[in-house]
């Protein structure tokens, strides 16, 4: 299966989260078995004298039983619970390091992975058995994991061999050895041809190891067109941004236009601003911005307030400073009071305060 040219962009940190949402991880197989297979070993070598010293302790109480023992149904049956329960205490250190080793060395190897969609079923393998065909026997992943079980096979069975081969002269004189010296044969030599089978299986695993996170980070790997899209997708559109602001700045106008009505005054540019002011001292200490607008809208400010008969003056500076400086809704800056108290006070509305407005 040849991966696609185009992709040769790394993965972005969306595409990694979704990856692993679907259980897609770089998980090495040989690792695990590697590091639980040294953990067993180095916790037998640890607790092997105490094992030794129990299972003795178990040979004799059952051998002690059998002249009291009467072989029926409920006595087989405690007997082996018995038996059963005492293997598993024996045992449980051996069990219990291998898998908090087989835990830490998956935790490191992929971090927390607990998805729901990890056990959401795959109907669609068993409708396209073909694909299933070709994957088996066409991906090159097939190989490389048949090559990984083969090495490891021969690693298991060559390292047995050169110790046997090595140590045959001796099998012979063990005839005459105590039951002590021969088991101590057998744990040397066992624990010898274990060590001997870890060293290739040490490289077999960093090579996996390492394969498997190169083989990972390649098949996420994305082209330059997919991070674009994904870009898009982050960020928004710029087509669709645009046409949300046009849309905002519609309606922020529609608002502000309506708005326009209740201005005492509209100062203009004279043509190309205009700016709707309103003063109620009910309402604000100083004057309020209800409208600014620039060309066409500065018109439709005029345009309405001519529909309304409010005032419209012509005051270039003031005009140019409100617009500016001030923001819709806002009431004026200190430093244009006079020149807005002055174009109020020629104002009718003003002149007579007691005209309701």
């Amino acid at each position: 299966m040849s991966r696609d040219p185009s992709k040769t962009e790394k993965a972005t940190p969306k595409r990694r989260s979704k990856a692993r949402e679907m259980g897609s991880v770089p998980r090495s197989q040989a690792l695990p078995k590697l590091t639980v297979l040294m953990a067993g070993l180095f916790t037998m070598r640890i607790i092997i004298g105490g094992l030794g010293d129990d299972l003795k302790a178990l040979f004799i109480e059952f051998l002690g039983q059998k002249v009291r023992f009467e072989a029926t149904p409920n006595g087989v049956s405690a007997l082996l619970w018995t038996l059963s329960g005492k293997l598993a205490l024996m045992l449980l250190p051996l069990l219990l390091a291998m898998a908090i080793v087989a835990y830490v060395t998956q935790r490191l190897q992929v971090g927390k992975v607990w998805h729901n969609k990890l056990f959401d079923p795959d109907f669609s393998k068993l409708f396209n058995p073909m694909g299933a065909v070709n994957k088996l026997l066409i991906n090159p992943r097939t190989f490389i994991q048949l090559g990984k079980q083969v090495a490891m096979a021969a690693a298991i069975a060559v390292a047995p061999y050169l110790i046997l081969k090595r140590k045959f002269d001796e099998f012979l004189p063990l005839f005459y050895q105590t039951t002590e010296t021969f088991a101590a044969f057998l744990l040397g030599n066992g624990f010898t041809m274990v060590v001997y089978t870890l060293a290739p299986m040490l490289v077999i695993a960093v090579l996996d190891t390492w394969y498997t996170r190169w083989d990972y980070e390649e098949n996420l790997k994305m082209s330059k067109d997919e991070i674009k899209d994904e870009t898009k997708q982050a960020m928004g559109d710029p087509v669709i941004k645009q046409q949300q602001k046009r849309k905002m700045m519609e309606f922020m106008q529609q608002r502000m236009l309506q708005d326009v009505p209740r201005a005492d005054v509209v100062i203009t540019n004279p043509t190309h601003l205009a700016c709707a002011l309103r003063y109620d001292p009910k309402e604000s200490p100083a004057p309020l911005l209800l409208a600014k607008g620039a060309d066409n809208l500065a018109e439709k400010i005029k345009e309405i307030a001519r529909e309304h008969r409010i005032p419209i003056r012509e005051n270039k500076p003031l005009a140019q400073a409100l617009y500016r400086n001030v923001e819709i809704g806002q009431t004026i800056p200190e430093d244009l009071y006079q020149a807005v108290a002055s174009v109020l006070a020629q104002l009718d509305k003003f002149k007579r305060p007691g005209r309701p407005r």
